[in-house]
């Protein structure tokens, strides 16, 4: 593929797209932040986790579930902002078979933050006990 591209002399053209793609996401993250409040409430919270497992000193086991907990629940919520944002430009109105997979989605925002809660119980409580 390498000696392709650069034979191609589209090397450069490569490199200029995976940054745009870079930018694109990153723009994303931004306004999923920015603009939604429960992913803000999200991000409030996974601040207080780490300050909470800088204070407590926690192992690196611990702060490899804390993460990956963390990163589920910001991913699954930034899944839940985009099939919204999706199904009401395609379909404005109210129509029930969006609605249920709106409410499937947001359901599953919800049990990755119940999981990311036990995960903190199960870390943290052990310290603080």
């Amino acid at each position: 593929m390498w000696l392709s591209l650069m034979a191609c002399g589209g090397l450069m053209h490569w490199i200029r797209t995976r940054i745009a793609s870079f930018r694109y996401a990153f723009s994303g993250v931004a306004q999923l932040f920015r603009h939604e409040t429960h992913a803000q409430l999200h991000l409030l919270a996974a601040l207080l986790v780490i300050v909470a497992g800088l204070i407590t000193g926690l192992a690196r086991w611990e702060w490899l579930a804390l993460i990956l907990s963390i990163a589920l629940v910001m991913a699954a919520e930034g899944l839940n902002t985009a099939l919204e944002a999706l199904a009401d430009a395609l379909h404005p109105q109210h129509h029930p078979l969006i609605g249920k997979a709106k409410d499937i989605a947001a359901g599953a925002v919800l049990l990755t933050a119940l999981a990311s809660l036990v995960v903190a119980s199960l870390v943290f409580l052990p310290h603080w006990l």
